[in-house]
């Protein structure tokens, strides 16, 4: 039986406009309501921005050596503090966005700039928000079904198209590395390099076919769909020069590769 948890975050969201956004996000929140926070984002206008932080702020401020020290004073172990911290900005700018991609083929900015983290009572980052909601679509989106696919309406609408699957998955693996590549360096600083850049990159490759993985057996959806949009984000992320990839595993039934 399905548990449906009243989050008083979300059941707080005053939202004065709906938009494809919203949708998408509700319909994410849907596929594990047990645990309403795990996908989906929320609108930063929507909310009270109590507990709310921009991302960047991990850059320019001494939040991440923070978080970094609080993990240590749990564990003597930096380097598992360092794996913790790593996984956990891998799932918040990329993690969370590959299931939207891979089960609408729609995507919001996942970009430094415009993503925003939500803590809990102990710090922990448990939930992610975006200030600018306009979603990238494809041209074939139900959205654009009755509708014109001018840009200019479309964006003021909160959606967009892109010309194509290759376009949008790049889009994505190119706003996740803009994203990711100040924040890992970061975190090398504070942790004092005990995990290295590469490794974290690895990590990421780890998180969308994870999610890519995931999101089929909860929606019910094409396994095929979600793996290739995956596979399509890992590979725009190796032609930008990154080790989202191990060694080449020779399983035939593997059709992610990490």
């Amino acid at each position: 039986m399905t548990v449906v948890v009243d989050d008083p975050l979300i059941a707080s969201m005053a939202i004065s406009r709906p938009l494809p956004l919203h949708e998408s996000s509700r319909r994410l929140r849907e596929l594990y309501a047990a645990c309403p926070r795990v996908y989906g984002v929320a609108v930063i206008g929507d909310l009270s921005r109590r507990r709310w932080w921009p991302l960047a702020e991990l850059v320019t401020t001494d939040r991440l050596a923070t978080m970094f020290d609080a993990g240590l004073a749990e564990t003597d172990s930096p380097t598992a503090v360092a794996q913790q911290l790593a996984a956990t900005l891998a799932h918040v700018v990329i993690g969370r966005v590959v299931p939207l991609l891979a089960l609408e083929g729609r995507a919001w900015d996942n970009g430094l700039e415009n993503l925003w983290a939500h803590i809990d009572s102990e710090g922990a980052i448990d939930w992610v928000g975006v200030q600018d909601p306009t979603v990238r679509a494809l041209p074939d989106d139900p959205y654009f079904a009755d509708r014109p696919v001018a840009a200019g309406l479309a964006a003021q609408e909160g959606i967009v198209a892109l010309p194509s699957e290759a376009a949008l998955t790049t889009w994505v693996a190119h706003r996740s590395h803009c994203a990711l590549a100040p924040l890992f360096a970061r975190l090398a600083e504070v942790s004092r390099g005990t995990l290295s850049v590469p490794a974290m990159w690895h990590l990421v490759g780890g998180t969308v076919v994870g999610a890519a993985t995931q999101i089929p057996l909860l929606a019910g959806s094409s396994e095929l769909v979600s793996m290739r949009r995956g596979q399509a984000v890992l590979d725009a992320l190796v032609r930008f020069g990154l080790p989202v990839r191990g060694m080449k595993r020779t399983h035939s039934m593997k059709v992610l590769l990490n």
